[in-house]
């Protein structure tokens, strides 16, 4: 277990947030541009291949690093590793881009960076609901499994992990073009979130108020997604919160269709925003708690 790695990785990211550089994310997001712009054929082959291919790529890549850390002193060598394995974390980021919604001049521009629904003809409601949505499940995959991944392996483990995930983002989408092509980065992403995401929904509970409530809607609207993973930290925030999140959203100038979570008692606005947003503060106290308790039992 990497504890004091995840540990300082963790309080970097706290303290700098993003680094004024090229994020290694923008990186894989290059290399899966190449590799669509010259392979892309909408059957699941070319992009297994590009799965395949970048996820060899980023184990080489940090096995190559974490390597030639070894010939640094101990010190350095884990700052080093910890800067790197930062980037990999979002939390600050994520945070600040949610928050936007709540002072942007124009909420739905500002929501059109975070989420690949349709927004120009939402209501207030439904903008606030959306960046719920995206703080919650974004909390799993933007915080949550990276850390998990650079426990259980270190910097490859974050590396891979971050693979994945931005093939995920980029290419695994229900649409005529990804359909096949992206079919093996949806499987593998669902296969790295599904516990991380169960991890998330179980901190989210932790910091509920009424945690029963939190733990039944979760319990019973965890799985109601299309998604195997997204549902779970949702179902968590909307009974943290109680209030209704999910429900029909456009993509792509067509209407999805989808369950609701939770329950409308409470309405979905600035202040549920906020109030959802407010949890960063417990989440930083519990994660920093248990990576600094497992740091000193190890």
């Amino acid at each position: 277990m990497f504890f004091e790695l995840a540990a300082l990785a963790y309080l970097i990211d706290m303290v700098f947030g993003e680094f004024p550089c090229k994020h290694p994310v923008a990186l894989m997001g290059d290399v899966i541009t190449a590799f669509e712009r010259r392979f892309y054929s909408d059957r699941i082959l070319p992009g297994a291949l590009l799965v395949i291919g970048l996820i060899a790529l980023a184990l080489l890549v940090s096995v190559a690093v974490v390597y030639l850390c070894g010939f640094l002193p101990d010190w350095l060598s884990l700052m080093v590793l910890a800067a790197l394995a930062s980037t990999g974390l979002a939390m600050n980021m994520l945070h600040e881009s949610v928050a936007a919604l709540l002072t942007a001049e124009q909420p739905k521009q500002a929501l059109s960076y975070l989420v690949s629904r349709d927004t120009q003809d939402m209501t207030e409601t439904e903008v606030y609901k959306a960046g719920l949505e995206t703080w919650s499940e974004n909390l799993s995959d933007g915080v949550i499994a990276p850390l998990f991944y650079l426990l259980l392996f270190g910097l490859p483990g974050i590396a891979v992990y971050k693979a994945i995930n931005t093939m995920d983002s980029m290419i695994a989408y229900k649409t005529e073009r990804y359909f096949y092509f992206g079919k093996t980065a949806a499987i593998v992403d669902d296969i790295a979130n599904y516990i991380p995401s169960r991890l998330t929904a179980l901190l989210i509970v932790s910091l509920a108020k009424d945690k029963q409530r939190a733990w039944q809607c979760l319990r019973q609207d965890g799985n109601k997604l299309e998604s195997p993973n997204a549902g779970f930290p949702i179902a968590a925030m909307a009974g943290a919160l109680n209030v209704e999140l999910g429900g029909d959203a456009s993509y792509h100038g067509q209407i999805k269709h989808k369950p609701t979570l939770g329950l409308p008692v409470n309405p979905v606005d600035k202040s549920t925003l906020t109030q959802a947003l407010q949890m960063k503060t417990g989440i930083n106290l519990i994660v920093l708690s248990l990576l600094a308790a497992g740091a000193v039992l190890s």
